[in-house]
């Protein structure tokens, strides 16, 4: 919560909210998982973008894409987070390849490792297009970019993996 911000901050008018909630969370926090390439940050950035969700759920359940909201609000915190505790990570996580993310078992056990060769801002759009099947346009509303960046993201994302998963 913001500090100093008492109870008067958080919108009591949840209507909506905990099925927005229970229909959104579990794929909030794979997507998140694969995007920032761990687990337990995952969760965290979920539950940072949920709750600042109801904490603004009168204004957010407006948004053509509430789910998207929370995406990239957990995808920021989790960024600055990961940013934040980088060296300390660094340190004590020598092998990239164990990473886990949950309940996510892509058909080819390649294509997460190959995602983590992806710069964070085109594995985030490759997430969001082919994982959570939103359009260029709910991507770009969504992370707060143009849809034309959207487009070269996917398809600098996307020859990249063709490279690194040995596709013609």
């Amino acid at each position: 919560m913001e500090s100093g911000s008492g109870a008067s901050s958080v919108d009591i008018g949840i209507s909506g909210f905990d099925g927005f909630f229970h229909e959104h969370h579990g794929s909030i926090v794979r997507a998140l998982g694969l995007a920032l390439g761990d687990e337990h940050l995952a969760r965290d950035a979920a539950a940072e973008g949920f709750t600042k969700a109801l904490q603004r759920w009168r204004r957010v359940e407006q948004y053509a894409n509430p789910a998207g909201w929370v995406y990239r609000v957990g995808l920021n915190w989790g960024r600055s987070r990961w940013r934040k505790t980088r060296r300390e990570v660094s340190e004590h996580a020598s092998d990239h390849g164990e990473r886990s993310i949950p309940n996510v078992e892509p058909s080819d056990p390649r294509l997460i490792p190959a995602l983590h060769h992806l710069s964070t801002d085109h594995r985030v759009v490759v997430v969001a297009r082919y994982y959570l099947d939103w359009s260029e346009q709910e991507i770009a509303t969504a992370l707060d970019i143009r849809p034309g960046t959207v487009k070269s993201r996917l398809s600098r994302a996307l020859e990249r993996l063709a490279v690194d998963l040995g596709a013609p």
